[in-house]
């Protein structure tokens, strides 16, 4: 196929949605977990450090909430965080509001849908099958494929490499400042929402939107922006 048959083809797009605070709100239920994994440890945790985890793999959060601890000792305290979280969700998976009418509008709209998540895979198969969205996405890359957690990009361009976009194609929905960094350096449109941190931070790391929420997005606006990036480097 010649250059100018490529040029007259609709482009593929795809968006690759984080896991935590964009397709569902689980702050607190990360929050207790965490707590619980500290308990018999006698430690005492911050909240302030708490946020400073989100979007990170497990094995950057546990210096920044525990501080040093041996390989072994961190694994432990990883698996028994995890565990608790999978009970406290399992029950109710609390699904951001309006995610599936967006997810839906994207799909009909031909948009290649993906997860990039710093979550274990169990967090991940747990989360997407109990809220009933797993159908949406030709992908699913979790904190278990990746060498370099976010900031990153590797979580997303493995998403991408798997859907068969190229990267500027590519949008990322995105609630943490490491999440949006992560996008930026994948070569993606870094969009943002405010559900757990200020638009300010959100728009410091190199976020293109900000919206209040998931819902807020206009997803035929978004795939159009995709189309046109798309077609620009091509």
């Amino acid at each position: 196929m010649n250059i100018a048959m490529d040029k007259t083809r609709t482009p593929d797009v795809a968006v690759l949605f984080d896991m935590d605070g964009v397709l569902v709100l689980t702050e607190e239920a990360h929050w207790q977990s965490w707590l619980q994994a500290a308990a018999p440890r006698g430690r005492q945790l911050s909240y302030e450090a708490f946020k400073r985890c989100f979007g990170r793999v497990n094995p950057d959060c546990i210096p920044i909430l525990f501080g040093p601890m041996s390989p072994e000792e961190s694994l432990a305290i990883a698996d028994e965080k995890e565990i608790a979280f999978r009970k406290i969700v399992r029950a109710n998976v609390p699904l951001i509001p309006g995610i599936v009418e967006l997810l839906t509008k994207l799909e009909n709209l031909g948009a290649r849908l993906g997860v990039g998540s710093s979550g274990p895979p169990e967090n991940v198969k747990a989360l997407v099958d109990g809220g009933g969205i797993a159908r949406f996405f030709g992908t699913m890359v979790d904190g278990s494929q990746v060498q370099r957690g976010k900031p990153a990009p590797d979580v997303f361009l493995i998403g991408a490499q798997r859907l068969d976009v190229p990267p500027a194609a590519c949008a990322v929905i995105e609630d943490a400042p490491v999440g949006i960094r992560a996008a930026v350096a994948a070569g993606m449109l870094p969009v943002a929402v405010e559900t757990t941190h200020p638009r300010a931070d959100l728009l410091e790391a190199g976020a293109a939107f900000v919206f209040a929420e998931p819902a807020a997005i206009d997803p035929s606006r978004l795939v159009e922006l995709l189309r046109e990036r798309a077609l620009s480097t091509s």
